[in-house]
């Protein structure tokens, strides 16, 4: 009762967005529930004179939902399917996945960008746009506003791509008569997946393909989703070491004692430690030896369809959590460098493919 009591109020109003954000995104899979119901949030905020009745369930939405969206997430993925594919694949996402984070690293030095929104942007665009920003956030401790910021960023350039890239694919030369060059290169260069369906499902509309297309390309998707483990158990240690050192630094400059104190409440590897991402491999795990035993992929469907659901629901309460005026007018930068990293991840997967003889 106490939970419902504290938390109800603000839980109902992201579902109020949520919900239709949800059905319009099915109407609209270019842009997607999430992206949708984050910008649903932030113009109903600005119409909230007083929310603080509604707070403490918005923000367990933005953050605890949030997880457990990321771990819903795993239950769609087969590792066995994987791996098979990411035999092929693989080289290319590594190489993808390397360039997006090298290039928003070296942004946000020179452009002297807060590490955490430059976190965000470089790894939303390498793996897996609002899912791996989920999956990020809670690791580095970013704020709503920052998150809203990075969505909206790999937003824009997963609508550029849908519209742009079945032309870029009949323009350098991408096989008509099969589905795979262009799938794998729309799995590895775009973003999220709402896009990756909507560019491949062009190509095979374009070239009467059925579904070959849409089938690679998911799948190639759904190998790069897996690069969310490493990549966030390695932001967790740099997480901690960096609160374990600024706890060193705090206890050489300050008393023995403020020290002792300073280090305990600085630095918790417990706290860092994602352990949501545990749960993620548990439901891959699942999925994939269900499978083994004969399981249709289908069982598991309701489930991950409720982990879309959910980051359309935590996408509403950040929504809710961020100020539309303030993105507007600090993101000039964290835009550019989307847009780098989307040059550089659109390139990389091509000259890849082509040193691999795909096209």
């Amino acid at each position: 009762m106490n939970f419902i009591k504290e938390k109800g109020k603000g839980l109902l109003l992201c579902l109020l967005i949520a919900v239709p954000s949800w059905f319009l995104g099915q109407q609209f899979p270019i842009i997607g529930g999430p992206v949708i119901a984050i910008i649903a949030g932030m113009i109903l905020t600005l119409l909230m004179k007083d929310k603080s009745a509604f707070q403490s369930g918005i923000t367990f939405t933005s953050k605890k939902i949030l997880q457990w969206a990321v771990i819903l997430l795993g239950f769609g993925l087969n590792l066995n399917v994987v791996i098979t594919t990411g035999r092929q694949s693989l080289p290319i996402i590594i190489a993808t996945i390397t360039t997006s984070l090298v290039i928003s690293y070296a942004l946000c030095r020179v452009l002297h960008m807060p590490s955490k929104i430059s976190t965000l942007v470089g790894v939303g665009s390498s793996i897996c746009g609002g899912s791996a920003v989920a999956a990020t956030a809670p690791v580095i401790d970013a704020d709503d506003e920052e998150v809203a910021q990075a969505i909206s960023v790999i937003f824009f350039f997963n609508v550029l791509a849908a519209l742009i890239f079945p032309a870029l694919g009949n323009a350098i030369g991408f096989d008509t008569t099969s589905g795979e060059a262009f799938g794998i290169f729309a799995g590895t260069a775009v973003n999220d997946t709402s896009s990756v369906t909507a560019a491949a499902s062009t190509w095979d509309s374009m070239h009467g393909l059925g579904s070959a297309t849409l089938d690679k390309a998911v799948t190639v998707k759904l190998t790069r989703t897996l690069a969310i483990i490493p990549i966030t158990l390695v932001l967790a240690f740099w997480q901690a070491h960096k609160a374990k050192a600024a706890a060193l630094a705090a206890a050489e400059s300050g008393s023995a004692a403020d020290g002792a104190e300073g280090a305990g409440s600085g630095f918790s590897f417990r706290k860092s430690f994602p352990f949501f991402i545990i749960y993620f491999i548990l439901a891959s795990l699942i999925t994939t030896v269900a499978g083994n035993f004969g399981v249709p992929a289908s069982f598991f469907a309701p489930v991950k369809t409720l982990s879309k659901f959910f980051i359309v629901l935590a996408m509403a309460a950040i929504g809710l959590n961020s100020n539309i005026i303030k993105l507007i007018r600090t993101g000039g930068k964290p835009l550019f460098m989307g847009f780098c990293c989307w040059v550089g991840i659109t390139g990389v997967s091509l000259i890849m493919q082509h040193l691999l003889g795909l096209w």
